[in-house]
């Protein structure tokens, strides 16, 4: 996995689908919802606009979550 797959907060897959060249055609997960902008700035200045958080350092499972249960119905 290259670095850009990698949350830069944990290490872990971001899940970014922009990242992987398989689905860079795709929107990323991180479109669809709202990320404080003081987790990102938690971040080392070096670390921020190189890659995606994943989902649970962005603190946004909830959001995801419920997008995904609207959709269900």
């Amino acid at each position: 996995m290259n670095d850009a797959q990698c949350c830069p907060a944990c290490g872990a897959s971001n899940r970014c689908s922009l990242a992987d060249p398989r689905t860079a055609t795709h929107a990323c997960w991180c479109y669809s919802v709202t990320i404080d902008p003081q987790i990102i700035e938690a971040l080392p200045a070096e670390q921020r606009n190189k890659a995606c958080l994943c989902p649970a350092c962005a603190q946004v499972l909830e959001q995801l979550e419920a997008a995904k249960s609207a959709a269900d119905r």
